[in-house]
């Protein structure tokens, strides 16, 4: 199996109500209780039959139903994921209901991003203190992630030079690419501002009325 790109990705399923977001395809399902949410999980898990191990996580609560489709082994979205997602939707759909990406909230992943000058030196620490391990594919300078995927995901960016004016940790929250206007209105008309542009529609830079900084990212401008 190869990778698909972000935008093969992307433009395969969103009609089904999935959205691609950062390296796996994601969707809610509207729930009555957890009961409920836990016989939408059953149907998903039997609509992945032996694939879902490696390909399917959900995460349960009383309204709703998060559900993650990417290939474990390959740390990305592969066609098999995409098949996978056609026959969980079809599932959904015989109970009546439908894999959407939502509002408020969306789906949606958090990043956390730390600056560093030698991220050799730094990332060390952060893979111990965190309980991390290495992401798939990760090299010396790679990502870090919670062996459970329960919390966020760590990744180092390269400095050139200090910048003791800018925060040196941030959040990366990644969106459905139609959800990303919103979420960036909503940030400026709550007292944000738009600190850069200069790399849309890959991430949007805002900043609190502080200075401290968050992007808001997605898939496009990536390929």
């Amino acid at each position: 199996m190869d990778l698909l790109t972000r935008t093969d990705a992307s433009d395969a399923v969103s009609d089904l109500g999935w959205r691609y977001v950062i390296g796996a395809l994601r969707a809610q399902v509207p729930a009555l209780s957890l009961t409920h949410a836990a016989e939408i999980a059953g149907r998903a898990v039997r609509a992945c039959a032996g694939d879902a191990d490696e390909h399917l996580a959900a995460d349960l609560r009383p309204d709703r139903i998060h559900l993650t489709l990417r290939t474990r082994t390959m740390g990305g979205v592969t066609q098999r994921d995409v098949d996978l997602a056609h026959r969980v939707s079809s599932a959904v759909r015989d109970l009546g209901l439908r894999t959407e990406p939502g509002h408020r909230p969306a789906v949606q992943s958090l990043e956390i991003a730390i600056d560093a000058l030698d991220i050799a030196a730094i990332r060390p620490f952060w893979k111990v203190v965190m309980s991390y391990v290495d992401d798939v594919g990760a090299g010396p300078d790679g990502a870090i992630v919670d062996p459970t995927g329960l919390a966020a995901p760590i990744w180092f960016q390269q400095m050139d030079r200090p910048r003791s004016q800018r925060n040196r940790i941030h959040l990366d929250i990644s969106v459905p690419h139609d959800e990303a206007e919103r979420r960036i209105e909503a940030a400026l008309a709550a007292g944000g501002r738009l600190a850069s542009a200069r790399e849309a529609p890959a991430f949007w830079v805002l900043a609190d009325a502080e200075g401290n900084e968050a992007c808001v990212c997605t898939w496009q401008g990536r390929d």
